[in-house]
């Protein structure tokens, strides 16, 4: 009787990714799904810890990733405000100073005393975005955020990054939406398939990446 073979394969999600992302600085990550984005700004949040290579980051991180995440769906939205907030690192008290704050930006006040399993996808985002902003962070890591908010909380979004990058505050936001990242990104890098093809200035990145795009999918048709 033949025993089974084993085969096993390596997968990298990143590979060979080295940046630096000046501090008081907006900085885009782009790239198609799957090319390693999300995964990046786990390891930058500390969720994951890469095999190889070191992160280093100065000041005080808050990260804002898939959503729902640090939450308890158990507990209520009040709850989850004082969870969240100690996971990103704020004292009792702090959060006691700040939690009228966070429920009226996050326009949650009818239902913060709900269980957040009965929150919609964009309440569960206007509230970790409206904690994670309250922390006061140094470095600001947002995944797609504005793919999930309506267009008045997208505005709002939009004004605070604003206001954190004129108290020099840093950014790094991953985005399908190129022309935001434009708009508001100095640099940005693009990921394909877990490797860096670009880092620079975002209207730069963002052209090549578009280019890219274009050819592929005029082989695309070709090939059909």
């Amino acid at each position: 009787m033949r025993g089974r073979t084993s085969i096993h394969e390596d997968f990298w999600a990143l590979q060979d990714v080295s940046f630096d992302v000046p501090a008081g600085s907006t900085f885009g990550v782009i790239g198609r799904n799957g090319s390693g984005k999300s995964t990046l700004l786990k390891c930058l949040a500390k969720v994951y810890f890469p095999d190889a290579g070191s992160i280093t980051t100065n000041g005080r991180l808050a990260a804002l990733l898939e959503v729902g995440t640090g939450f308890h769906p158990e507990l209520s939205g009040r709850e989850n405000v004082y969870l969240n907030g100690s996971i990103l690192g704020m004292q009792r008290k702090e959060i006691d100073a700040k939690f009228d704050a966070i429920v009226d930006f996050a326009n949650i006040e009818r239902f913060i005393d709900q269980p957040v399993k009965t929150y919609s996808s964009g309440m569960y985002v206007r509230l970790g975005f409206s904690i994670a902003i309250h922390v006061n962070p140094d470095i600001l890591i947002v995944d797609e955020v504005l793919a999930v908010g309506d267009a008045s909380f997208q505005a709002k979004c939009l004004e605070k990054f604003g206001a954190l990058k004129a108290e020099g505050k840093t950014v790094i936001l991953v985005s399908h939406a190129l022309t935001m990242v434009e708009e508001m990104c100095e640099r940005a890098a693009w990921l394909d398939r877990g490797r860096l093809v670009h880092v620079g200035e975002a209207a730069t990145t963002i052209e090549r990446y578009r280019q890219s795009e274009a050819t592929d999918d005029s082989d695309v048709q070709e090939s059909g």
